[in-house]
């Protein structure tokens, strides 16, 4: 239910839809779209970025927020660690229990490896389970693995990596037969073929999907696989620093259990890399689509390790998050909304762009009209938004459209007495997925010997902005081959002994450059206002402590 100045805009809104169901608006010229992403962006905002002072990006450009984090202290005494005694000892260490950490376990195995998987809160506890829209691959006949690629070197603005745009279109087929011979229950037309929709930046109809629960679908079977093939997982217990051996090559992890406050040691011959994303960084003070625990922590991990990262300077700010009820501000409204037919219009119930342009371009479109135009509309509590007119889907698909392909945002709205079908969504730019991460090749092989990365801490795939269903299939072309990498190479390694020589050398490193007494200690495993964990950072001083066995005060 809104309030009645709002109701006031709906009248408008509703004034203008008959003739707004005849308008079209054209795509932008990349003379119309850069002026618009430089100056409305937050990626292009002055101020809100430095250079890295260390590490092997030093001198690139990252939000503050990132910067603080990747520059942080290590909550690690290595003179107070025994590295003489293993809690788990395997071939595979997979950190992160989301799309990405499942699939490279299931693949690690697969491919003959011992595996062990960690994760910092629930096995599917990750951003997989809100990705609503869909997965692309081009599977149709008016479609092909050339035009699925040249829609996603566009939609990054051609900065992609190339090599790893390819390998993601070549997969995305098999990905899709794959996740259904696991059980992911598609939806389908009544011969039994995919239905299919595009999305902005797309030219095709190429997005696979389980209503608008597609990622909480496909975590479904994935979770359940790990459980069947009893893949040994632990769950609230996230990795807070990497380990490595004398020849320099990744060789496990310290985990820390968030219950008991243990330290547990885990050596591997490999590690996959999938914590997810950052967005409970509210970077910008920008709400966010993600779960509690996306806060860049295996970013961190790797960047302390050596590995090199790529595109951190480039985020993605989904144009649809919930603006109103104040309940569920920066939750995601799927673009699948406008896939369907749903406007975005501004106060006066007037169109300010077409819906289906890439999402930066339509999120920097939002914030100029509620910006600089002043046509947004201020809800109660302050937040300004403008309006997308999702009762348009029945108008031009037929009456019941809405509940039938939107069940999770009907719910999501139906919860606060807005009913989709009949009443306008109000929306506004959203910190939705990080574009850059650590730099992999096709593999899933980071720059440091025996690290692997999938998902979306990892970067270069998207370029500086990424199109709607490809971010779940990038977990799954990048989480089957880091898994099946990570397995090749606990074959052939021979691993040395057990070292945390990299937490000193980044220690000094930090005292030299003047740092460490001005930067927090990172991992950060939750953001500052979530439930208080324990304090993983004990005072050693006191104790004789073991990797296995660390008594707080």
């Amino acid at each position: 239910m809104y309030p009645a100045h709002m109701e006031e805009s709906i009248r408008k809104v509703e004034a203008t839809r008959e003739r707004r169901l005849k308008e079209s608006l054209l795509r932008l010229g990349d003379e119309q779209k850069t002026p618009l992403l430089q100056r409305y962006h937050p990626d292009y905002v002055a101020g809100k970025m430095r250079q890295l002072a260390l590490g092997p990006n030093k001198g690139d450009y990252t939000p503050d927020e990132v910067a603080d984090l990747l520059e942080g202290n290590s909550c690690l005494d290595p003179d107070k660690i025994d590295l003489g005694r293993v809690d788990y000892d395997v071939d595979v260490l997979v950190i992160g229990g989301g799309g990405a950490g499942a699939t490279a376990a299931l693949l690690a195995q697969e491919n003959g490896a011992k595996v062990l998987l960690t994760t910092k809160l629930r096995l599917g506890d990750c951003n997989t389970v809100g990705a609503q829209a869909g997965t692309q691959a081009a599977d149709r006949p008016n479609d092909s693995l050339a035009i699925h690629y040249l829609d996603t070197m566009g939609g990054g603005h051609f900065a992609n990596v190339p090599e790893l745009v390819e390998a993601l279109v070549k997969d995305a087929p098999m990905v899709i037969k794959w996740l259904g011979t696991l059980g992911v229950n598609w939806d389908k037309m009544a011969d039994g073929t995919m239905h299919e929709l595009s999305g902005g930046g797309a030219s095709r109809l190429r997005l696979h999907s389980a209503r608008d629960y597609t990622g909480l679908e496909e975590m479904r079977v994935l979770r359940d696989e790990i459980r069947n093939r009893k893949i040994d997982y632990l769950e609230f217990s996230p990795a807070v620093e990497l380990l490595m051996d004398d020849k320099g090559q990744v060789c496990g992890a310290v985990l820390v259990n968030l219950e008991t406050n243990e330290l547990t040691m885990v050596r591997a011959k490999s590690v996959v890399m999938a914590t997810g994303g950052m967005g409970r960084l509210h970077i910008q003070g920008f709400p966010t689509t993600n779960h509690y625990g996306a806060t860049a922590d295996g970013l961190v991990l790797a960047y302390r390790v050596g590995a090199q990262l790529i595109f951190m300077d480039t985020m993605q700010y989904h144009p649809t998050g919930a603006a109103y009820p104040m309940q569920i501000l920066g939750q995601l409204v799927t673009e699948k909304v406008r896939s369907l037919g749903a406007q975005l219009v501004n106060v006066d119930g007037e169109q300010f762009i077409m819906p289906l342009e890439p999402r930066d371009v339509v999120a920097a479109a939002i914030i100029r009209e509620c910006q600089e135009r002043q046509k947004g509309v201020k809800t109660p509590a302050g937040q300004v938004g403008v309006w997308l007119d999702s009762p348009m889907i029945d108008m031009l698909r037929g009456e019941g459209t809405v509940a039938r392909e939107l069940p999770a945002m009907v719910r999501q709205f139906g919860r606060f007495n807005i009913d989709i079908a009949r009443e306008p969504m109000l929306i506004y730019p959203t910190l939705h997925y990080q574009n850059g991460g650590i730099k992999i090749n096709t593999e899933g092989a980071t720059t440091v010997p025996g690290l692997f990365a999938a998902g979306e801490c990892e970067g270069g795939v998207h370029g500086s902005n990424r199109l709607i269903g490809n971010s779940t299939l990038d977990i799954f072309v990048f989480g089957r081959r880091a898994g099946r990498a990570a397995a090749n190479w606990s074959k052939e390694v021979k691993s040395g002994s057990l070292t945390l020589e990299h937490v000193r050398c980044w220690q000094k490193d930090l005292e030299r450059a003047g740092l460490s007494k001005l930067r927090p200690v990172s991992p950060l495993l939750l953001p500052d206002y979530a439930r208080p964990i324990p304090d993983y950072l004990p005072d050693y001083s006191a104790q004789a402590l073991t990797a296995h066995r660390i008594k707080l005060t």
